[in-house]
């Protein structure tokens, strides 16, 4: 009877005289439980958005939730640096949506409403980022021990290095090796024995497919988010690529990495009729912006003055290099600028009154053009964006009749590299000058300009 009247005197909430005023076990508890709680709130919206010392992991995936949850748990057995994991679901049908809800301590994602595709996909997934190094993963692929480790060892060998790609089993391209296995269990021992770290493996190369790709934060400041003007997939990595190095940015192969992939999941997925579809408009939309990429990327290689004011700028630069000068642009926002020669001034809208329309640029581009102190007025708008037909005005077109047009800046001229980039810009209604062959030849090139990537998501 004793021990069960000490258990009475003691029973939480009792109020016996003489009892000490201290709360109770379970209160502190609950007490200690809601300070922390509140104070890792406030901890977490006072480093909301702020980088960390990390790798974000950047999954855009359509359904096939079943390959999507083996590439986590690989990525959770094989990587050993500080990581986080992203996932963007294009509107899957299947069960991703369950799986995700059951791993979302251990992952960050997005839900979208319609199926963006790659592009869409990544770019969501950029913009949610917050390691100071980012790669985009297929969700069709199985990484293996090292895979980062080897990657970031050669992103971090050289700052010219824009981004790194492993080798795999199957890709087209440098990319592809040949593996002695048939199987998955087969290539785990493949994998733990035969990829150490060895610099001798890495090499240069024109073109990183996109089923993986390791850069810094920093390259897209420099490049830009990915054009979703491309349909589901294929097509927009190469684009992307070539952006990089016409920045003067190098692509690295990390032969001592390697990742297992399945190979197209969700592009097969599409049966044969929707792939061919959607493989013709890709290769089309690039052929249409690029002409010949590669072309481009040469001229400025072999313009060694030019190309060398392109790499010492690579800190500073932005995808503002190559967009032209005296046209109106807006942001995500609606607010509208004049860009010209590199700066933007803040207007007021024209189309309605005059139907200039503006190109749309996310708010990373926009926020990377310096900004002038006054706002332009609507006469001295319409002076610049109007120059005088037949004559020799700054941001005037100019040809020689070759095909070719540019843009006459400061008595030197700049090559737009396709009639679509001359539609994007809106300059296809401007007047053009024809000039001697002669003439053109010997005036001063500058950065050829490019068309500017579509965007569909409203908060880029």
């Amino acid at each position: 009877m004793r021990r069960s009247f000490t258990r009475k005197l003691m029973k939480p909430g009792s109020s016996s005289k003489g009892k000490s005023n201290l709360p109770d076990k379970g209160s502190r508890f609950r007490l200690g439980y809601e300070q922390g709680y509140e104070q890792g709130i406030a901890k977490g919206k006072e480093s909301f958005g702020q980088p960390f010392h990390g790798t974000s992991i950047v999954i855009p995936s359509y359904n096939q939730v079943e390959y999507l949850a083996r590439c986590i748990e690989s990525i959770m057995t094989h990587t050993a640096e500080p990581y986080e994991i992203i996932v963007v679901n294009n509107a899957s049908t299947d069960e991703t949506d369950a799986y995700l809800e059951k791993r979302s301590l251990q992952i960050r994602s997005k839900r979208l409403d319609t199926n963006h595709g790659f592009s869409g996909g990544v770019n969501q997934g950029i913009m949610m980022a917050k390691g100071d190094t980012i790669v985009i993963l297929n969700n069709d692929v199985l990484v293996t021990p090292g895979w980062l480790t080897h990657m970031l060892r050669c992103l971090q060998s050289d700052s010219m290095i824009g981004a790194v790609g492993p080798v795999t089993n199957y890709i087209s391209g440098d990319q592809q090796i040949a593996v002695p296995y048939k199987t998955v269990d087969q290539m785990w021992e493949y994998a733990a024995t035969h990829f150490k770290p060895d610099e001798t493996k890495w090499r240069q190369t024109d073109r990183l497919v996109g089923f993986c790709i390791l850069f810094r934060r920093e390259l897209l400041e420099r490049v830009g988010y990915f054009d979703e003007g491309f349909r589901v997939g294929n097509y927009e990595d190469d684009d992307w690529m070539i952006r990089i190095r016409l920045s003067g940015l190098k692509l690295l192969i990390a032969g001592d990495s390697f990742i297992h992939h399945f190979g197209s999941v969700s592009m097969k997925n599409l049966g044969q009729k929707q792939f061919n579809a959607v493989h013709r408009h890709n290769e089309l939309y690039f052929r249409e912006k690029w002409g010949n990429p590669h072309v481009w990327v040469e001229k400025v290689r072999r313009n060694d003055s030019l190309f060398q004011n392109t790499v010492s700028s690579i800190s500073a630069g932005s995808p503002a290099d190559f967009f032209p000068s005296h046209v109106l642009i807006r942001d995500q926002g609606g607010q509208h600028y004049f860009l010209c020669d590199g700066a933007k001034s803040p207007c007021a809208a024209l189309e309605d009154e005059t139907g200039i329309r503006p190109v749309v640029l996310s708010r990373m581009d926009i926020r990377s053009i310096p900004t002038t102190e006054a706002s332009m007025s609507e006469a001295a708008l319409l002076s610049e964006l109007k120059p005088p037909s037949g004559e020799l005005a700054d941001g005037q077109l100019v040809s020689c009749g070759d095909g070719t047009v540019y843009q006459w800046i400061k008595g030197s001229v700049r090559p737009i590299v396709s009639e679509f980039a001359l539609k994007r810009w809106n300059l296809k209604e401007r007047s053009l000058v024809m000039l001697p062959p002669e003439k053109l030849e010997n005036l001063p090139h500058g950065l050829p300009i490019i068309a500017p990537p579509i965007l569909k998501n409203p908060v880029l």
